[in-house]
């Protein structure tokens, strides 16, 4: 069951883990110190529905028709996939959960604050890309504003065909490229560091680590590049003879660290990148949908010499 909440949760990049990493964190501690107070399971998620939370209430009707709980939060998805997984670990092992779901809420705060983060640097380029698409049109409107029929010739004159065709052909690739631009710099999906911190959390329960490993050696590709440095981090702890649990979860900290730091970089490299679909494109594309209808009406406007 492990194995497929973590296949689940990381291969659904573009839906399920746009859920709010943010707004599980906050919800799962609020599970924690409810179970902390001697709460059981059932009763901390109905005590977390009845106060509105939405995402308890429809686990709580989901248990109530007769799934079992971790299936039940596995199923919406984003980052409540993570909690799914670390719930039934902790399970499995007999690890606290009350303290593994303040860990995991600590986690996916700092996730949600790194993403919080990118997403205010790209903020502002973003914007400005979105703003230059619409230039072309304002040349339009200029002309039509200078009293050039514009827009006729656009479509009257052979020339100004052919620049319709050609503005729009730019229009639309500068848009593709700003997309695929923006898309590349958005936050990779999935919480960084969960891989350590599942481990952490079976290692939390007593067992070895050869069986939490076990627990989730068949992770998703997102999780691929965490456990090469879940291993170092083990070979250091064995190398070192001191316990892997604080080293884990030190590794899952300093990679939120280092997935903010890699966000803000791409975020800042974008506002210089957006010059290159601006110059190729969108400015040639500019000067045949708004510069060159406007020379035309001009040329169409004025009398031949007899």
């Amino acid at each position: 069951m492990v194995i497929s909440l973590l296949r689940r949760g990381g291969s659904d990049a573009g839906g399920a883990r746009s859920v709010s990493a943010g707004g599980a964190g906050v919800a799962v501690r609020t599970l924690a110190v409810l179970l902390q107070a001697g709460a059981r399971p059932m009763t901390a998620w109905q005590h977390l529905a009845d106060s509105g939370d939405p995402v308890a209430g429809r686990v709580v009707e989901r248990c109530a028709a007769g799934a079992e709980l971790v299936g039940a939060i596995d199923a919406e998805g984003g980052a409540w996939s993570d909690v799914a997984a670390a719930w039934e670990v902790a399970t499995i092992v007999g690890a606290p959960l009350a303290e593994v779901l303040r860990a995991l809420a600590e986690s996916l705060q700092d996730a949600a604050s790194a993403a919080d983060d990118v997403r205010i640097a790209l903020a502002e380029p973003t914007g400005t890309a979105r703003l230059l698409l619409w230039l072309p049109f304002a040349g339009l409107l200029l002309g039509l504003a200078l009293g050039f029929d514009t827009i006729g010739v656009l479509f009257t004159n052979p020339f100004g065909a052919a620049c319709v065709g050609l503005g729009i052909v730019l229009m639309l690739a500068a848009r593709w490229w700003t997309a695929r631009m923006v898309r590349t710099a958005q936050p990779a999906p999935g919480t960084p560091g969960m891989h350590a911190e599942l481990v952490a959390v079976a290692l939390a329960g007593g067992v070895g680590i050869p069986r939490a490993l076990r627990l989730v050696e068949l992770s998703p590709a997102d999780l691929a590049a965490d456990r090469s440095r879940t291993d170092a981090v083990l070979e250091l702890s064995r190398a070192a003879g001191v316990p892997a649990g604080e080293l884990l979860r030190a590794s899952a900290a300093q990679q939120r660290h280092d997935a903010r730091v890699q966000g803000r970089v791409r975020a800042a490299a974008l506002s210089s990148k957006l010059l290159l679909p601006l110059g190729a494109c969108t400015l040639p594309a500019f000067l045949l949908l708004g510069v060159a209808p406007l020379m035309l009406s001009v040329l169409a406007s004025t009398p031949l010499p007899i």
